[in-house]
């Protein structure tokens, strides 16, 4: 990562003693898109002059002495699934149509608004953000800023490469099976799956229970202040929670040392590459020493793939039978072959799947009884090869066979997050997942932020 990059907290102390004005900062963003997105195409829109005057407006804030909060003027992006008012939010499919009226925000986007970030654009996405690397028909491929020629990952690789690359200083994606932590993890930075419902979504995500907002970031202090803007409820949304007991800013400093950290280095049934698996164990080490008890244990279940399988292609099946007619023509091939596997499943292999679902979601509530957190890599490999679904050579079919570590907690709900735990001989980022019981979205912030600490990246 570039040493000159700024977090959103340095950017808002510089405003607070006028070092730096956020009209400075929004344009020193737009000129690394200038400058970085043609490799990276992390952005598939881009407004500046909105910027622009949302940057304006924050500096009279600033200049007054009244900003509107921890984030005001900050730079921004926000992935092309959530709704926001004047831009199109096709989800990278073609069969969306652009030229439509765009008069909601979706809460993410009004929170963010609300809160004085400045909006720089919209992010790239596969096609209805349906699989772990980022690429569609619409918007072409999506490339890591570490190494162009490896992926980003998906789905919310856009804004992953954007946040990474200096693009602007922060970024909300989702994670219905690892789309927030999969790309935080390729690409060397933090990225959080809430617990399900912190973060409001409208409208209703297809992939139900699986579906997540999360914040992205370069530091866990960003993403802590992320999480504050975005977990203020909406009504739009049944399921969101109540707002939080206290600030996840403050919490993030939260004193973790003494606590008890399951360490899992493969799930019980995960193949690791070695480099990785010793990049991972390095960085528990370092917890270890600095105050975490660690016990190396697995959570003691069977891989959830099959059950997932069918949550996700059905979720994907029900949204894609909402496009208009002829829509499968010019729809993703790999998507494709998902939806005509959602459509083979019963309500009752659905009911199943939820089953065993809320199975493996008692089965780490009872895990948690006895362990504060479970640690794992986030991924079992680092990027390769940018423009193909699966690592090539590997043998493998479908993008949830190599990202094990990840959807599990998305069936379970649980807050998990990806940080940086080092990097390949050939200078590729390795991230390490910290997963914490339902709920416990200040603990998973504070654990991670022990490790920033103590290695930083």
């Amino acid at each position: 990562m570039n040493d000159r990059m700024l977090t959103a907290s340095e950017l808002v102390a510089a405003y607070a003693t006028g070092e730096l004005s956020p009209i400075e900062a929004t344009q020193n963003a737009l000129q690394a898109i200038e400058a970085r997105d043609g490799e990276c195409n992390a952005y598939c829109l881009v407004d500046a002059d909105q910027a622009l005057e949302q940057a304006k407006a924050s500096e009279i804030r600033w200049r007054d002495g009244n900003p509107i909060g921890w984030l005001d003027g900050v730079p921004a992006s926000i992935k092309d699934m959530f709704l926001t008012q004047g831009w199109p939010t096709v989800r990278g499919s073609q069969s969306i149509s652009p030229d439509q009226p765009w008069d909601v925000d979706s809460p993410v986007a009004a929170r963010m608004r609300e809160a004085g970030l400045v909006l720089l654009g919209k992010t790239t996405t596969p096609e209805i953000a349906w699989k772990g690397v980022t690429d569609s028909p619409l918007c072409g491929i999506t490339r890591n800023p570490v190494d162009p020629s490896k992926t980003a990952g998906g789905s919310s690789g856009g804004s992953a490469a954007a946040v990474a690359a200096g693009m602007g200083e922060l970024s909300v994606g989702t994670d219905g099976g690892g789309s927030v932590r999969i790309p935080a993890s390729f690409c060397g930075i933090v990225g959080l799956k809430p617990t399900h419902g912190r973060i409001p979504l409208y409208p209703a995500s297809p992939f139900g229970p699986l579906s997540h907002a999360g914040p992205m970031a370069r530091s866990v202090d960003d993403t802590a202040l992320l999480l504050d803007v975005l977990s203020i409820p909406d009504h739009r949304d049944p399921a969101a929670l109540a707002p939080p007991v206290a600030s996840f800013r403050e919490a993030v400093r939260r004193d973790v040392r003494g606590l008890i950290a399951a360490f899992s280095p493969t799930l019980g049934y995960v193949d690791v590459d070695p480099e990785v698996a010793a990049i991972v164990a390095s960085a528990v080490c370092a917890l270890g020493d600095a105050g975490l008890h660690i016990e190396e244990t697995d959570p003691g279940f069977a891989d959830p793939k099959p059950a997932f399988d069918i949550l996700w292609s059905s979720g994907a099946a029900k949204l894609l039978g909402t496009f208009p007619p002829g829509s499968e023509e010019r729809t993703d091939p790999g998507l494709r072959k998902v939806w005509e596997l959602g459509k083979t499943w019963s309500a009752s292999d659905y009911l199943d799947a939820t089953a065993e679902r809320a199975a493996l979601g008692i089965l780490m509530g009872e895990f948690h009884t006895r362990y504060d957190v479970l640690i794992t890599p986030t991924l079992p490999i680092a990027a390769f090869e940018a423009g193909h679904n699966v690592p090539p050579g590997s043998g493998l079919s479908e993008w949830p066979e190599w990202t094990p570590f990840t959807y599990p907690f998305n069936m379970t709900q649980q807050p998990a997050i990806s940080v940086p735990a080092g990097r390949t001989s050939e200078g590729l980022p390795v991230g390490l997942q910290i997963v914490g019981p339902r709920h416990s979205d200040d603990l998973v912030l504070a654990v991670a932020k022990l490790l920033e600490e103590v290695r930083p990246w």
